[in-house]
């Protein structure tokens, strides 16, 4: 049995907090965008890095409010704790502080790579926070094309981490690139990265889910849209069959 709907594994819906909804209205905004969409599930995952002022140890409170709310607005939406981590930021993070901002307070922590081309820096990291028992998701991978992107990407990919490219990018000008990686098993979750219902990325998923049945599996798409996401909520390890 499906479950009831999509994961958003990357969105920044919280109020008033790092640079993603503006307020309680345009939070309420996004939710209504993404239960068109077929998302019954957000991960809030604000920014925890130097120039954004994220107290994690508000966060839970933060995303407590956002759900009574929600429910208060009759939106058939849960939003998840979550944080999309800066590779700098979580350099200097212990195993305490990350797990804190896990995906639903599991063990997934989504990692933002730092400015410019992939690296061995983000592979020595995603090694040591596997070692702490995390598993790693790799944020947007679209904005860090370089020097060997592809092999970095599948270097990640076998040290067991999963990548999750913006849904926007799969459907946009450049969404061949995100396709034809995702048949040599090198997109493993998708996310909006919204940060406002006013402008930019909206809170959808699902036109990015249509264009990857085009070129994958039935089986492979699913586990994508589906089985991945919804294990790593439930904390259950996550390893990708296709790659």
């Amino acid at each position: 049995m499906r479950p009831p709907g999509f994961v958003d594994v990357h969105c920044h819906i919280l109020p008033a907090l790092d640079d993603g909804a503006l307020d309680l209205a345009d939070s309420l905004a996004m939710a209504r965008q993404a239960a068109s969409d077929g998302i019954a599930v957000i991960c809030a995952t604000p920014h925890i890095r130097d120039d954004h002022d994220v107290r994690i140890d508000e966060l839970p409170g933060r995303v407590a409010f956002i759900n009574q709310e929600i429910a208060r607005a009759g939106i058939p939406v849960r939003v998840q704790t979550g944080g999309e981590v800066a590779q700098r930021a979580a350099q200097r993070m212990d195993a305490g502080e990350l797990h804190s901002v896990c995906l639903a307070g599991q063990t997934a922590v989504l990692v933002e790579p730092a400015p410019g081309p992939l690296g061995q820096e983000l592979a020595s990291l995603a090694a040591r926070l596997r070692q702490e028992g995390l598993q790693v998701l790799i944020a947007h991978p679209e904005r860090h094309v370089g020097e060997g992107f592809e092999r970095w990407l599948a270097e990640l990919a076998a040290a067991g981490c999963l990548i999750q490219w913006t849904a926007a990018f799969v459907t946009g000008e450049h969404g061949h690139v995100a396709l034809r990686l995702a048949q040599d098993g090198l997109l493993h979750l998708l996310g909006s990265d919204a940060h406002s219902s006013h402008g930019g990325r909206p809170v959808h998923v699902g036109a990015a889910l249509e264009r990857l049945r085009e070129v994958c599996t039935a089986q492979q798409a699913d586990w994508i849209a589906y089985q991945a996401p919804w294990a790593l909520l439930e904390g259950r390890p996550v390893e990708s069959p296709f790659f």
